[in-house]
């Protein structure tokens, strides 16, 4: 396999094996249309060589979007042509553009959604601490035909397919996890799996049905969750995904427990978190002190180290149990890295994140050197701005709001 020849993934053919991993963008308005500032973003990426953009998380109901305020929406009708003004741009570079949608279930807030937080069970998010009420099943049921219809959504507004965001703690992760699911339902935990796939297995049918089976559906998962997911389900939730035969199978890493952890890096930028971040600013100095001297020791003990291309082992395995591509997102800074693990056939494609945030003409840099390095240096400040209201961009390059 070589990076720069096409690929192909269910029935799309992409340019090359380099993918634009989800990444949110903090673009829209408040009602979760693309503004003139996203539009501008994608088109940005799309001229720059990219094979296939995978936009960040768009909420398929009011009731599921995230704590960011200018989180994308595809739940309405009414947002059909924005998108598709858009899609429609993408596609003169002969760029693909697939829309990953996503519930966030107990990982939002109150006061975001207007609601009471519903989730899979009572257990909160570390994070967001606030205990959820529990979804009923036919709430549950409703939720899926809610994925059905913003995948049909994302259909009729150009995209050319819809991933699932069944990883970093949202609400198909919550379905998943035998640390948050304790249901008795149709929705519980397999007891010989030990992962609960029944709500996933659902949405995938109900888009098909939706969206015809041509639509192709990829798949973002969790290989870890800092709360004891093994290796064993782990497999067995690739082979569930493969007897599915979904069209791509992204493997990242985590929950918003431990977000950091998501995204690795070389320091926790405590005095950005301190002074930006919702769930943790303060304009105390005492605060801040005790913050620094006592809360950042802890939290270090949680955050793993930032290693070249962290994904890589748990994406070796997802390999070894199904022929569908898999595309590895997490740590890929180097050109020479991307090209060995391509190929060599470790994975299918590689994602990426950050650096793109950085240098949106990265491919192009990769294009004439095969060896080139990435100037994200991985410095966690745009992870940590993401939950603020400012947008997504590299504030070591543009300078950080103070």
């Amino acid at each position: 396999m070589n990076i720069f020849e096409p690929a192909e993934i269910g029935n799309l053919i992409v340019k090359n094996r380099i993918i634009r991993s989800a990444t949110y963008e903090g673009r829209c308005d408040e009602q979760g249309f693309p503004t003139d500032k996203y539009k501008e973003l994608y088109l940005e990426l799309a001229k720059n060589s990219i094979g296939l953009i995978i936009t960040g998380f768009a909420y398929i109901s009011k009731d599921g979007r995230a704590m960011q305020p200018y989180q994308a929406g595809i739940d309405s009708e009414e947002k059909i042509h924005f998108y598709k003004q858009i899609t429609d741009e993408i596609h003169q570079y002969d760029c693909k553009i697939v829309m990953q949608i996503a519930h966030v279930g107990r990982q939002t807030l109150k006061q975001v959604t207007g609601q009471q937080v519903r989730g899979v069970s009572k257990k909160k998010s570390l994070y967001f601490n606030e205990i959820p009420d529990i979804l009923k099943t036919e709430e549950v049921v409703a939720i899926i035909e809610r994925f059905a219809a913003a995948a049909l959504l994302a259909k009729r507004a150009g995209f050319d397919g819809i991933q699932l965001h069944a990883a970093h703690g949202y609400l198909i992760h919550q379905f998943i996890s035998s640390s948050i699911n304790n249901r008795k339902d149709i929705f519980k935990i397999d007891p010989k799996t030990r992962i609960g796939v029944n709500f996933l297995d659902m949405i995938i049918e109900q888009v098909r049905q939706r969206c015809g089976t041509d639509f192709p559906i990829l798949v973002k998962i969790s290989a870890n969750d800092d709360h004891g997911f093994t290796q064993t389900q782990f497999v067995n939730l690739i082979r569930f995904l493969d007897r599915k035969k979904v069209d791509g199978i992204e493997i990242s890493y985590g929950t918003m427990d431990y977000g950091l952890n998501i995204f690795r890096g070389n320091s926790i930028p405590i005095d950005v978190l301190l002074r930006h971040n919702p769930r943790y600013r303060t304009d105390n100095k005492m605060g801040k002190y005790l913050w620094k001297r006592f809360l950042l020791p802890i939290m270090k003990l949680k955050i793993k180290p930032f290693t070249a291309m962290y994904n890589l082992p748990y994406a070796k395995i997802a390999k070894e149990n199904t022929d569908i591509p898999i595309i590895c997102v997490g740590g890929f800074r180097k050109g020479e890295e991307m090209f060995d693990v391509i190929n060599n056939g470790a994975v299918d494609f590689v994602s990426l994140c950050r650096p793109f945030i950085c240098e949106p003409d990265l491919v192009k840099k990769l294009e004439l050197n095969n060896n080139y390095v990435s100037m994200c240096i991985s410095c966690n400040i745009c992870a940590i701005m993401c939950d603020t209201k400012n947008p997504t961009k590299c504030y070591l390059k543009q300078g950080v709001a103070t």
